[in-house]
């Protein structure tokens, strides 16, 4: 077994928090091990946590249709959540939680080595940038070391506020973008003085 299957087995049989008690299956995550790109959304929902995959929903479906309007499979990139078992009734994951799961997704992200890092919804662009605000740095690209972060809209979003679908679907023409490009000169990002830094430099695109 690879290094990355043994962390599936210890994330299925995780007993760290209290999630592991209303758990139907833990979702580990899934995708290849030398995935390019790696999408990091929240948590499980109820059809993830009753088939223990992630994104099988109508999100998942959503996502499908979005990485397919860029012309890449799902079988090519790798999925997980920020945290692995779902919040009973969908709630938002507590800090708690996702401080248990937290090295899970780090060892993770050291296994897999993306060159992307796509964060889907705030829970996720958190981990990754905090103190940002989603709804001001959605669609833009971030370099933090060898690793590009580039947070969305959560699918889901699209799918009870209709708003969302055009703005979701315009920043995946933008990760299209940032995946032709080989290498990209970083930029610092201006910030307002009333909101805290964001950590990482955007990317010049042109």
């Amino acid at each position: 077994m690879s290094e990355l299957s043994d962390l599936h087995q210890e994330v299925r049989a995780c007993p760290l928090c209290i999630l592991a008690k209303s758990r139907t299956h833990a979702v580990p995550g899934e995708g290849p091990s030398d995935a390019r790109i790696l999408f990091v959304g929240e948590g499980p929902g109820f059809h993830e946590d009753q088939q223990g995959r992630p994104f099988i929903g109508a999100a998942g479906q959503f996502l499908n249709e979005l990485l397919g309007t860029i012309g890449v499979r799902r079988e090519e990139v790798y999925i997980t959540n920020v945290v692995k078992c779902r919040p009973p009734g969908n709630r938002d994951p507590l800090p708690d939680e996702i401080q248990a799961c937290h090295p899970y997704l780090e060892r993770q992200i050291a296994l897999i080595k993306p060159q992307v890092i796509v964060t889907l919804g705030r829970f996720s662009m958190e981990q990754f940038i905090p103190g940002a605000k989603i709804s001001r740095v959605h669609g833009q690209a971030f370099k933090q070391g060898n690793l590009v972060i580039f947070p969305c809209f959560h699918p889901a979003a699209a799918l009870h506020q209709p708003k969302y679908r055009e703005l979701i679907e315009q920043d995946f023409k933008q990760l299209a973008k940032i995946l032709e490009q080989k290498a990209a000169p970083p930029a610092v990002e201006e910030q307002d003085d009333d909101e805290p830094p964001v950590q990482g430099h955007q990317l010049s695109l042109f």
